[in-house]
């Protein structure tokens, strides 16, 4: 899909799922000059490392979430039901912490022949330091009110690929099993999905 497809189609997943109070407030915000959402990438290296790399991944995180949802054993055994509405703020949202968070540079690199080239690349540059998934509660929280599932879920969605400490990544996903599917949809898209970790 062109980035502008992608874009179309999370603006139309995000409309029909979620209209709690200021999303469409947040929803202005992400397709405002003041955020690159939807042509930022997800990684500077890894998965989605090209322009529209975070809205594609934040797309198939919710295709995952769905998915793992739907599962037989998870509704029927887990006994895991969620809104739509909170499925949609949980996947499509969960890493809105990259917002305006790489900058296109220049640097040199070898072609194939060895002549040296400047060639474009992702630069980190984090001028909000506050975490990864906390920095999307963060955000989020500044338009619209998420339920204590959903702001676990977007917290921990890295699980524990993150830098936290173990037991409190452990405990969490205990009490709050939409974090522990947030972070399954998360690695499968990933990984599978989109290829490198």
């Amino acid at each position: 899909m062109t980035v502008n497809e992608l874009k179309e189609e999370f603006i139309k997943i995000y409309r029909s799922n979620i209209q709690r109070e200021g999303s469409e407030k947040l929803l202005e915000y992400l397709l405002s000059s003041k955020s690159d959402f939807f042509t930022a990438p997800a990684s500077t290296r890894y998965h989605g490392a090209y322009e529209g790399g975070l809205c594609e991944h934040s797309m198939n995180v919710y295709h995952c979430l769905c998915s793992y949802l739907e599962r037989e054993r998870v509704k029927n055994e887990y006994g895991l039901e969620y809104s739509a509405e909170t499925i949609a703020i949980v996947a499509l949202l969960h890493d809105v912490c990259k917002v305006n968070l790489y900058k296109t540079s220049k640097r040199n690199k070898k072609d194939e022949t060895g002549k040296w080239v400047e060639v474009p690349f992702f630069e980190y540059n984090d001028t909000l330091p506050y975490g990864h998934g906390e920095k999307s509660v963060y955000i989020i929280s500044g338009f619209m009110r998420l339920s204590r599932e959903e702001a676990m879920a977007i917290r921990w969605h890295m699980g524990f690929s993150g830098e936290e400490n173990v037991n409190t990544i452990g405990k969490a996903l205990e009490m709050y099993p939409l974090a522990l599917a947030a972070n399954i949809a998360d690695m499968e898209a990933t990984f599978y999905i989109e290829g490198k970790g």
